[in-house]
């Protein structure tokens, strides 16, 4: 059979990936290696030539857009669609699982998924409850510690406490939270994967129907998984059969989310026979830009380890500019990309990266002061704007009545006369009688116990939610949506208001109805768990935009700057590339220089800030900063001095020398075989090129990976090298 069409543009590691055997196979895929295109050609290639079945392939990624184009290509190299073929995020496929196996889960067929920000709002709830003060016992903390949890397979019974009271305390959040959840039909994110989980868990009769069925799973981004995605890859795979990850342990940069490099790295031990192949040719970068990034992510000690290389040629050195304050660091960016645009190039070309947001400050001023457009990347996302909020919170009751924390925003927005004494007996209502707060508030009335305002306000709210119901039910859903946002008072609110932002708010619940549109021209109702026969297309609809908060958002709209973390960075690449505030307690940060683990994860979070620039990369740093109300004079980030000075050119001469631990030749960019000295052992002598004699202290790694600790008496003292960057001669 011919396969051309899969093999022809793929370099021969790329090939060997999408070819490979069947079996447990980690894909090594560095920074602008191409892994997209391997992991949509493996699927091509198992429906080509391995006969699967795109019923029999399941492919994780971790967002909604990944997932979205991973089936797009596809789909356009098989020239057909593929309704079977599962493609989505953990996230996503659990809910399909939970959809249709409900009753196994213990859910209501209409349960809700919580977004974030409801939450937060449901454990609010909770700590009033608990007659806790919030400012003493933080939602946010209360928050993580729950979602902890899930994420560590832990329900409130599997959690030991320890002796001390917040311990015990936030475990007792969890308790009442849960037990919130479970009455009203609601499920949090974590709940997503770790009731799915259970589901295969505790009926091995759907485990199996399961494992029968997925004969092929292949898992985008492996190095980002946490522990309850990292078991639920191991419990439906059972530790064999054909397991295909891709991912890079050298970005592994959401340690606060979960996320734990040790996954990736443990493969091969716990998928036996596993094959590990790496892809190091990047298609992004310079040369010089790559040597950079190898140089440095090579102080990392806990790593499988990689070398990226290219055949596009050395390029430009990285500039390295030592700012006097972060002011003119500031002022010397935007004079920068000021030239660049002189030069023919765009604004959106160049983006400003920097590791805390509260830098973004200074820049958005220096910006605005000469004129210059420019986008925080990442700010406030559609379905996370307030006006959104409420929409939803009104659908959602329209959809469950027993959504707590929709009742409580829909409740005061607009304004209905119902205050906060009236909602805390309908809190203490449904906390005694163990029901939601819809419930309450119909018992309250049937009893008589509410006053005449009260109690007027309360019925004419649930008569009002009602009659949403029913006016709309049999209308197609952008229509329902359109009809429920006006019934309910939101456009008049927002039309009435005094403000200038009441017109944008306007157009953004229009566009929700545009957004509800789209979703069922562009949905199957089989592919999104939805029973074909009986669609509910507002739930459907409900749980995409849960599901899908805080990750798509507008376009800028203009060619304009590019700022943003270094974290939001992951996945993107810029012609033109600022890494500022690269000073020690900033970037690393304070909490992370002292202790190992959080310092490696900081390195790579520097290394996958180097290898967004595509052809251009500054360095910067400011020798005074006032940040956070405080006038400090940091030392240079010692990810600086990591750098070999052969790809480094000072823009500004600094008062103090900096202290370089690596060297590199010049070319060629790829390191070539033979540079490693043989039997470099501790306690060697070794002459330099340019240091002159020293004395080996110590090694650390293998081949191409090795680095030794160099004490150069005469030359500065020790210093970090790397044999396959230098040329070091035995003495």
């Amino acid at each position: 059979m011919d396969v051309s069409w899969i093999l022809n543009d793929l370099n021969e590691p790329q090939r060997a990936a999408v070819t490979a055997p069947l079996g447990p196979l980690r894909v090594l895929a560095g920074a602008g290696s191409g892994k997209t295109r391997v992991l949509t050609r493996r699927i091509a290639w198992l429906m080509a030539m391995e006969n699967a079945s795109p019923w029999s392939i399941l492919s994780v990624t971790f967002t909604n857009k990944a997932a979205a184009e991973m089936r797009g290509r596809v789909e356009a190299m098989l020239e057909h669609p593929l309704g079977g073929l599962w493609i989505g995020t953990f996230h996503g496929i659990a809910h399909r699982l939970l959809r249709q196996h409900w009753q196994e889960a213990r859910l209501p067929r209409s349960f809700q998924v919580l977004d974030s920000s409801d939450q937060t709002r449901l454990v609010k709830r909770v700590l009033r409850d608990l007659n806790l003060d919030d400012k003493k016992w933080p939602p946010q903390s209360a928050t993580h510690f729950i979602n902890r949890c899930k994420d560590d397979l832990q329900r409130p019974a599997d959690v030991i406490a320890d002796q001390k009271p917040a311990q015990r305390q936030y475990l007792n959040i969890y308790t009442l939270y849960q037990q919130e959840c479970d009455r009203s039909g609601l499920v949090d994110f974590g709940e997503l994967l770790l009731r799915a989980y259970e589901l295969w868990r505790d009926h091995p009769d759907l485990l199996t129907h399961y494992r029968e069925r997925f004969q092929h799973l292949l898992v985008d981004e492996f190095q980002d998984t946490n522990t309850i995605q990292y078991q639920w890859v191991r419990l439906l795979s059972g530790g064999q059969g054909d397991v295909f990850v891709v991912g890079d342990d050298d970005q592994c940069v959401y340690g606060f989310r979960g996320s734990k490099v040790e996954n990736i790295q443990r493969f091969a031990d716990d998928f036996p026979g596993a094959q590990t192949l790496r892809l190091e040719q990047n298609y992004r970068s310079t040369g010089a830009i790559l040597h950079a990034a190898n140089a440095l992510i090579a102080h990392n000690t806990a790593r499988l380890g990689k070398n990226l290389w290219t055949d596009a040629g050395l390029g430009e050195p990285i500039q390295i500019y030592a700012a006097y304050t972060e002011t003119d660091e500031a002022r010397f960016v935007v004079e920068r990309i000021r030239q660049w645009v002189e030069a023919g190039g765009k604004r959106r070309e160049a983006a400003i990266l920097y590791r805390s947001n509260a830098q973004s400050r200074i820049f958005e001023e220096t910006l605005i002061s000469a004129a210059m457009p420019y986008r925080i990347y990442g700010g406030l996302r559609f379905f996370e704007r307030a006006e959104i909020k409420d929409a939803l919170a009104y659908l959602r009751l329209v959809a469950n009545r027993h959504d707590d924390p929709s009742f409580e925003r829909a409740v005061s927005t607009p304004p209905r006369g119902i205050g906060e004494r009236t909602l805390d007996l309908l809190r203490n209502t449904a906390r005694t009688a163990n029901s939601s707060l819809w419930q309450a508030a119909g018992s309250l009335l049937t009893a008589g116990v509410l006053g005449g305002r009260a109690a007027h306000a309360v019925r004419t709210f649930i008569n009002l939610i009602e009659a949403l119901d029913h006016e709309s039910r049999r209308l197609l859903l952008p229509d329902r949506v359109a009809q429920i946002i006006a019934l309910s008072g939101l456009r008049d609110m927002h039309e009435e208001s005094k403000l200038d932002k009441g017109e944008m708010r306007i157009e953004n619940l229009e566009e929700l109805v545009s957004a509800s549109a789209g979703f069922v021209t562009q949905s199957d109702p089989v592919i999104i768990g939805v029973d074909p026969n009986e669609p509910d297309w507002l739930n459907a609809f409900l749980t995409q935009a849960a599901l899908e908060s805080g990750e798509r958002q507008a376009g800028p709209g203009e060619d304009c700057v590019q700022l943003m973390t270094l974290h939001m960075a992951k996945g993107l690449e810029f012609p033109l590339v600022f890494l500022v505030g690269w000073e020690e307690g900033l970037f690393p940060h304070g909490r992370s220089s002292t202790e190992e683990r959080q310092l490696e994860e900081e390195r790579r979070l520097a290394y996958v800030g180097v290898t967004r620039a595509q052809t251009r990369l500054y360095l910067s740093y400011a020798e005074s900063r006032r940040l956070y109300g405080q006038e400090n004079h940091p030392a240079p980030s010692r990810f600086v001095g990591e750098i070999p000075e052969e790809f480094i050119h000072d823009v500004r001469a600094r008062a103090k020398p900096r202290i370089r631990v690596a060297t590199a030749p010049t070319s060629p960019p790829k390191p070539v075989s033979g540079t490693v000295p043989a039997g470099l052992r501790p306690r060697q002598r070794v002459r330099h090129a340019k240091f002159g004699e020293g004395v080996v202290l110590k090694v650390e790694g293998e081949g191409y990976h090795t680095r030794a600790w160099i004490d150069f008496p005469k030359t500065g003292g020790p210093k970090w090298l790397i044999p396959a960057y230098t040329k070091l001669d035995i003495v």
